[in-house]
């Protein structure tokens, strides 16, 4: 939970997770439309999928490996997690890289390079770091103290040179670029895209819903029936081809939400029938929290109970 999403927005996603798994066994048992629904809000829904799948791998093969080789075999597991599970799971000697790492030794040997052509650099600085011998006694210990470095002293802006361990050593410092590093290549801006999204609802209080593909953006997510997303805007009778049914749609507003790689803008429309026939499945309102809506659909959800 914590790749790609800050602590605090993670904690209570955490407490509800590990409370309705507290195993690894009872994490491969559930269905994946409950482990989605609980992260949603979370994004990056890849992250659930292959927590859901490395739990069934883990727990088919009787354990967690304790070689770094074996965990990147895992879904879901790559060179970060991996040196993370090793090190302060099974207390190994390996030096996991996160943000805090990276910036860290960036500022600690200089590398002025910027993300993320830098990154082979700063492993190969934080693997000389893993060398010394109280890292290799306490490795455990080396990889949460690195994290806590970075998040509490080396800071990304204002870092606290006066009361870091590391003060003298530091090359950034010495050279006046510890408020500089790591460097960042400029960000490219994110294009725009555009959808139509049909909020289809009965009489007797049911909506009809549909899932999108196990693999891609959003995989295995639920959402309401609708268009793709492209970049040109869709007009009004164009978009309508695509309504689950014929029906007398209205307007309902306007959802606009940011993916990583591009802003998307949806234009609800909404419409009430006595009886719901389209394409996907029909689900209760009044039990959409049991369901794997992504934030985006959540937004339509409560812009359609406005309308």
């Amino acid at each position: 939970m914590l790749q790609q999403t800050t602590v605090t927005a993670v904690i209570p996603y955490y407490e509800t997770f590990v409370s309705r798994f507290p195993t690894v066994e009872s994490l491969a048992a559930a269905d994946l439309d409950v482990v989605l629904s609980l992260w949603a809000g979370l994004g990056y829904y890849a992250r659930a999928r292959n927590l859901h799948a490395c739990a069934k791998a883990v727990v088919a093969r009787g354990g967690f490996p304790r070689d770094q080789a074996e965990l990147l075999e895992l879904p879901g597991i790559g060179a970060y997690t991996a040196a993370a599970v090793v090190s302060i799971g099974f207390n190994i000697p390996a030096v996991p890289v996160d943000g805090n790492v990276e910036r860290v030794t960036s500022r600690l040997f200089a590398l002025t390079e910027p993300l993320p052509g830098v990154k082979r650099a700063i492993r190969a600085a934080a693997d000389r770091l893993g060398q010394d011998p109280d890292a290799r006694a306490r490795p455990s210990d080396f990889a949460q103290a690195l994290f806590d470095l970075g998040a509490s002293i080396c800071s990304p802006s204002s870092p606290g040179c006066a009361v870091c361990p590391w003060m003298e050593a530091c090359a950034a410092r010495r050279l006046g670029l510890e408020n500089e590093l790591p460097r960042r290549a400029p960000k490219k801006s994110r294009p725009l895209r555009h959808g139509v999204h049909f909020w289809l609802a009965d009489m007797a209080g049911n909506v009809l819903l549909r899932r999108r593909p196990a693999s891609g953006l959003l995989g295995g997510m639920v959402e309401l029936p609708g268009t793709s997303w492209r970049e040109a805007a869709w007009p009004e009778p164009e978009a309508l081809k695509h309504a689950p049914m014929a029906v007398d749609w209205r307007p309902a507003g306007q959802v606009r939400h940011g993916f990583t790689h591009f802003q998307l803008t949806i234009d609800l429309f909404a419409a009430q029938v006595t009886t719901i026939d389209g394409h996907g499945f029909i689900h209760p309102l009044t039990r959409l929290d049991e369901v794997a809506l992504p934030s985006v659909m959540r937004k339509c959800v409560t812009l359609a109970g406005r309308a």
